[in-house]
């Protein structure tokens, strides 16, 4: 069996993040695994040609990449200060592409990534994330609900 010595942790740094991180760093310690903790931030090029001018839209898109750096540095310091081996990026795009993006280019050997458990029209109109990544990622995928894991 191959072992795990790159984890990807995707993060969105909502509650459901806080609930999951736990969850990834006891599998990093176990395995004495390096931990990518990734934040997608979604592009808004789309908008641009909704008469808001281009300058406006980079210049949020910027702001957004700047304010997640900050906020993903204060996630890792709070939930990953004992790994010397956590590192966080951020980057833009859709997703589930930049994720197992991400994966292959970073020599990932396992993705632990929360699912928000939609159902239904919500799961139609936002589509899942998690789900897309258990489809195509090139490796193992372990997926945690944060709504039923323990406090």
């Amino acid at each position: 069996m191959k072992e795990f010595k790159k984890i990807l942790f995707p993060v969105d740094l909502s509650e459901s993040s806080t609930k999951i991180a736990p969850y990834a760093l006891m599998v990093a310690n176990t395995f004495k695994a390096e931990i990518h903790l990734l934040f997608v931030a979604r592009e808004l090029n789309y908008f641009t040609g909704v008469y808001v001018p281009p300058v406006s839209v980079s210049g949020f898109q910027k702001e957004i990449i700047e304010g997640a750096e900050k906020r993903l540095d204060e996630f890792l310091d709070q939930h990953f200060k004992e790994s010397s081996d956590a590192v966080g990026t951020v980057v833009s795009g859709d997703a589930s592409s930049q994720i197992i993006k991400y994966a292959e280019a970073n020599g990932i050997d396992l993705i632990i990534i929360g699912t928000h458990g939609r159902k239904g029209l919500n799961e139609v109109i936002f589509g899942s994330v998690s789900d897309r990544v258990v489809k195509t990622a090139p490796v193992p995928v372990m997926v945690v609900n944060p709504y039923r894991v323990a406090d």
